[in-house]
């Protein structure tokens, strides 16, 4: 492995990490899938053998260095051989999420030029095969290669091929050409770190979606100095893949990390399956979006609803004194007292270690909190059990990672933690903050003005969010910077922390908090169904749909005293004077959410005109 100095610069290729692994370790299990019901282990061996595979299949096909295919569906092994067998010969590699409608799927995929998709299953195919057929097609894609060829044995020869198919086009040219190997071992040897590898797409909350072109460097350093700054360095890598792929997260931690500490990856079943899994796996690092945390939290917690009286009861008692012994911790970065210390073990044994079990989560050393903002609470509850986790800023532009938050220093409310190492930063006269970083993106696909608005020619990144400076070295979030909400009395208001005050209660699944140019704030507010729905049922409330839930009065009066609590936290002028129900929870199909489940703000007056009416009538 190269020395800290050169991998914190990022100095090494993701094929080359790859190629290094396959010779240390591999007879070691590198990735595992769940087959009808039992988990099945590839060694880095055979990673790296099926990703040369796809390499020489792509050769065969006539694809060069700077081309470009994009990979569309769910997080399985081949997932993998196809994004570092690309990467190889210099091609880039572009993800596309499996929620993404055909439409977005024709503009991603035509925007890049792919010459290949590679799809997931019979759904993402039929997206990629809808986008040649309809609009102005993808006159660039010449193949489809499909991973599950289920469903489509009757479509037409050849579209699409299997996967399969591709690595066997590879070995085809490995048995034609004496050369086909060493001219690959060529490619990986000319690839620099200064190489684009991946694009990411960003989610266009404000307009369309722009390709972001990253380089090894940007995502070697990155991860490498979030391990360096969680100290994770000497530690076990075992993980859990459930995220999508495309985003530049699950990238980082199970792809990129993952070739930098040479562990196991695990691929969960699905999306709804994932808490199941982790209690299976019991993984040493988890990556979990806010909604991972909160189902884990009430799951617990509906689950101790359903216990005894003498279980509840030490339950509530283990939980206050927790949160006491928490916030010391917070204070000093750790507990200093020998009694705090004892009494900790004391409720870790009749309590902790018990839930830390039920979630899978008792062998994680290091726990992360990304994508979005999650309630303090629900970070104070994982707090309190002894499963702290972390949080950080950074955004797709800057490599992922720019701040994180690091084990053993005090706690700084709201805060996103110091700068990792490599990275400068500095604040604009509106508070905006401005990175620079060996993680920082080479710019835009094909958008050189797109790139200018916000890269410098001296490497300064415009990260678009405004942020406050708290302690010595660490920021705190306070929303975008197209996102602040002005009022007609000219107030400057930042509308994320007013919905993430909201989201706090669990009956809250989304709020948008609306007001520019008004007289006051409104708020469109969607319920969780679940947590309503039993809300409703233990008090014999009858309702159907989600629609007619939030008709009901009495859900109406529950929110409004969600409502009463978190106006009491603000300033007047920061209230949410009326507030409307959505009848049907946002959907990224409908437009309503981009594929990282945040709202489209620049559709809110098109899409909640109705809504928006009610609350403010004809003002």
């Amino acid at each position: 492995m190269l020395e800290h100095s050169k991998l914190i610069r990022g100095e090494a290729t993701l094929p080359a990490l790859l190629r290094l692994r396959a010779q240390e370790r591999g007879g070691q299990f590198a990735l595992r899938e769940k087959i009808h019901g039992i988990w099945r282990g590839r060694t880095w061996a055979d990673y790296y053998r099926d990703a040369r595979r796809v390499a020489l299949g792509l050769m065969k096909l006539g694809l060069t260095r700077g081309d470009r295919i994009i990979i569309a569906g769910e997080d399985v092994p081949e997932w993998f051989y196809a994004d570092l067998g690309a990467q190889m010969i210099g091609v880039q590699v572009v993800g596309v999420y499996p929620t993404n409608p055909w439409p977005e799927v024709q503009y991603i995929a035509g925007h890049c030029q792919a010459r290949v998709a590679i799809t997931g299953d019979q759904e993402q195919t039929d997206k990629v095969l809808d986008a040649t057929r309809n609009g102005p097609g993808l006159p660039h894609l010449e193949h489809i290669f499909c991973v599950d060829m289920k469903g489509l044995r009757r479509y037409e020869s050849g579209s699409p091929h299997a996967f399969e198919h591709l690595m066997e086009l590879g070995d085809q040219l490995a048995a034609e050409d004496a050369n086909a190997e060493r001219r690959l071992d060529a490619a990986i040897d000319v690839l620099v770190p200064d190489d684009v590898n991946i694009l990411v797409y960003t989610s266009g909350t404000t307009g369309p979606p722009k390709g972001a072109m990253l380089t090894h460097r940007n995502f070697v350093y990155g991860a490498y100095a979030y391990m360096v700054a969680r100290k994770m360095l000497d530690k076990p890598f075992e993980s859990v893949c459930y995220l999508p792929l495309c985003h530049v997260a699950e990238r980082t931690y199970s792809t990129v990390q993952h070739l930098l500490t040479g562990g196991c990856v695990n691929f969960a079943e699905s999306v709804d399956t994932v808490a199941t899994n982790i209690r299976e796996i019991a993984p040493t690092f988890f990556l979990g979006v806010p909604r991972i945390w909160e189902k884990l939290q009430q799951g617990f917690e509906f689950r101790m609803k359903d216990s005894g009286r003498l279980q509840q009861r030490l339950y509530r008692a283990a939980m206050k004194r927790g949160r006491v012994l928490s916030d010391r911790r917070a204070e000093h970065g750790r507990l200093v007292a020998l009694g705090d210390k004892l009494e900790f073990a004391f409720w870790w044994l009749l309590m902790f270690r018990n839930m830390q079990r039920h979630m899978g989560l008792n062998r994680s050393h290091t726990r992360m909190c990304g994508g979005a903002s999650v309630s303090p609470e629900t970070l104070k509850f994982f707090d309190i059990i002894g499963l702290p986790v972390g949080q950080g800023y950074g955004l797709t532009e800057a490599g992922g990672l720019a701040f994180v938050q690091v084990p053993g220093r005090p706690f700084v409310p709201g805060s996103c933690g110091p700068a990792m190492e490599g990275v400068e930063w500095k604040l604009a006269d509106d508070g905006e903050v401005l990175v620079r970083s060996p993680g920082v993106f080479r710019g835009y696909l094909f958008d050189d003005k797109g790139t200018q608005d916000v890269l410098a020619a001296d490497g300064w990144l415009a990260t678009g969010d405004i942020v406050e400076k708290r302690g010595d070295d660490e920021i705190a979030v306070v929303d975008r910077k197209k996102a602040i909400i002005i009022t007609s009395g000219g107030k400057n208001i930042a509308p994320s922390e007013i919905e993430n005050a909201l989201k706090d209660s669990p009956h809250v699944r989304e709020a948008i908090v609306v007001g520019e140019g008004k007289k006051f704030l409104g708020g469109l507010i969607q319920i969780d169904f679940d947590s309503v729905g039993r809300w409703a049922a233990e008090r014999d409330l009858q309702y159907t749909t989600f629609k007619s839930l939030t008709q009901l009065p009495e859900v109406a009066e529950l929110i409004q005293g969600v409502v009463n609590e978190v106006n009491s936290k603000f300033a007047r002028v920061e209230n949410i004077r009326k507030f409307v129900l959505l009848e049907k929870e946002l959907d990224h199909d409908d437009g309503e959410l981009t594929a990282t489940q945040k709202v489209r703000r620049g559709l809110i007056n098109k899409k909640f005109e109705r809504e928006l009416q009610i609350i403010y009538g004809g003002i």
